[in-house]
């Protein structure tokens, strides 16, 4: 009974990637024809499948771009660069979505050791540090034991000094971890939605106007005031209340 069950589970599940190719390669045919709404439709109903992928959020960004929708085509392609950092053509592609912004908001530069501490962080991931870690915390263990147990004294002072350094990466190491994973628990972008946005200085619509905003523009979310304002920073390090009618949240899958 129990392998009877088991393959008809991996027959659903072909079936329904099957379905999917099926409906992703329509999508593309569309695409190709130019009847870019109809692909986006196609595309979008694989993502209401709660099915993701960088080249799924890829497509449908090239796709809303020649439809000259700024904004999805953006927020889509931010979508899969999450999902495929290193992707040239992503990256490439977003900054030519971003050049039909309206906004021109300039980056408040970081300098100094704060810059080269964010730079170095960012090196790797979570992962990457943690694993960096353990690594260097067994190299302290093998070089310790090698101290402990070595009768020359030239080579109980290598192993001994190799054992310090060693558990003093694994600590830096460790704390690059924890650091980046206090950046992504902080980093919370967002893209506006709206064709202009009225930014407040407090979270009401009887406040003074900020600034505006406009659509396709990434702002960072830094806190929330029930369900219907969100307190913004722009690049340039304005801040303020927006609409969370006005803009979409980038982490939400």
């Amino acid at each position: 009974m129990k392998l009877l069950v088991f393959f008809i589970f991996i027959l659903t599940n072909a079936m329904s990637f099957a379905q999917e190719d099926s409906v992703f390669n329509q999508g593309n045919n569309l695409y190709n024809d130019g009847k870019f709404q109809e692909a986006i439709a196609a595309y979008e109903s694989i993502l209401n499948e709660d099915k993701h992928s960088a080249e799924l959020y890829f497509n449908l960004a090239n796709a809303y771009y020649k439809n000259n929708q700024i904004a999805p085509s953006i927020y889509n392609y931010e979508k899969a660069l999450q999902l495929a950092p290193n992707d040239k053509d992503i990256s490439n592609n977003l900054t030519y979505a971003q050049n039909m912004t309206i906004d021109a908001i300039d980056t408040l530069p970081e300098v100094g050791l704060s810059r080269i501490i964010k730079n170095v962080i960012n090196l790797f991931g979570v992962d990457g540090w943690a694993i960096l870690s353990v690594t260097f915390t067994l190299a302290f263990i093998l070089f310790f034991l090698s101290y402990y147990f070595a009768f020359h004294t030239n080579r109980k002072r290598f192993m001994f000094v190799s054992s310090m350094i060693s558990i003093g990466l694994a600590i830096v190491t460790l704390g690059c971890a924890f650091q980046k994973y206090n950046y992504m628990q902080t980093d919370n972008p967002a893209i506006v939605f709206a064709q202009e946005s009225v930014v407040k200085t407090d979270p009401n619509l009887r406040s003074e106007n900020a600034f505006n905003l406009h659509e396709g523009t990434k702002v960072q979310v830094l806190e929330s005031y029930g369900d219907h304002w969100s307190k913004i920073k722009i690049s340039n390090g304005k801040t303020g209340w927006v609409s969370n009618e006005d803009i979409k949240l980038l982490k939400h899958f």
